[in-house]
């Protein structure tokens, strides 16, 4: 049910499960969280880039059909343990996350692509936040993340009329890095993870989580994070080092 493939730094994850609009289940949640844990530790493993099999869904969000055979399954998936929460899977991860969103994100789905880092879409793409209609709140940070991306006012018309969201619009609206072509999202989305994995681990790992940090803080305190984390890190830095890359990121430059 869950797919990988790691070629040249980068690691495929693919939710396999299309048979299902690749809904999460119990055990889907508990592999993503196992899987993200091992490629977070994999020093073989710089990006990932998550997406889902077929081309009707990225994922559907929790799996309806078994949690209504459940009177515990709406508790345990609204936890905070990475294991059953899968967004909090994503954002323990200490890597970048590239969604590549093929179809559909709903609900728990959608909470998902919100989870990651930048996300890339199929003009096949579609999100919805249906919780209001199937009479449950959010747990996975959709009420709060949604909100902050797009602004309280598109975020409520999303949440509280559950339609669906366009790819197009998506991209309008801020909430996605761009729109291509069915067939050419996993290489987009590919060819974006190994520029990243062009820069050392340590600095992809760093630069990651000061901006994570600090976007959770007021302008000022996230100034004074920078700060202060820039120089712990920079003082490492020196002069060798720099020239070394000067060079490299020179060439490149005059290539793009």
């Amino acid at each position: 049910m869950l797919l990988v493939d790691i070629q040249d730094q980068v690691a495929l994850v693919t939710l396999n499960r299309p048979e299902a609009m690749n809904a999460l289940s119990k055990a889907l949640r508990a592999s993503l969280h196992e899987t993200l844990t091992q490629l977070d530790a994999n020093p073989e493993v710089k990006v990932i880039v998550l997406t889902g099999a077929g081309d009707r869904a990225f994922t559907a969000g929790l799996d309806l059909k078994e949690l209504g055979g459940d009177p515990d399954g709406l508790r345990a998936a609204n936890a905070t343990a990475p294991s059953e929460n899968p967004a909090w899977a994503v954002i323990a991860c200490k890597k970048p996350v590239i969604g590549a969103i093929n179809g559909v994100a709903i609900t728990g789905g959608f909470e998902l692509a919100l989870a990651c880092d930048v996300l890339i879409c199929s003009t096949r793409a579609r999100f919805a936040d249906t919780h209001g209609r199937v009479g449950i709140t959010p747990g996975w940070g959709l009420s709060q993340k949604l909100s902050r991306v797009i602004g309280p006012y598109r975020a409520k018309e999303l949440s509280l009329s559950g339609n669906f969201l366009d790819a197009q619009t998506a991209l309008d609206w801020g909430l996605i890095n761009r729109v291509v072509e069915p067939e050419d999202l996993i290489p987009s989305a590919l060819k974006l993870a190994a520029d990243m994995a062009q820069i050392d681990l340590d600095m992809l790992v760093t630069y990651k989580a000061m901006i994570d940090d600090g976007y959770e803080l007021s302008m000022q305190d996230g100034l004074r994070l920078e700060q202060a984390r820039s120089t712990a890190h920079n003082r490492h830095v020196t002069p060798e080092m720099v020239e070394a890359r000067r060079a490299a990121v020179q060439t490149r430059g005059r290539g793009q």
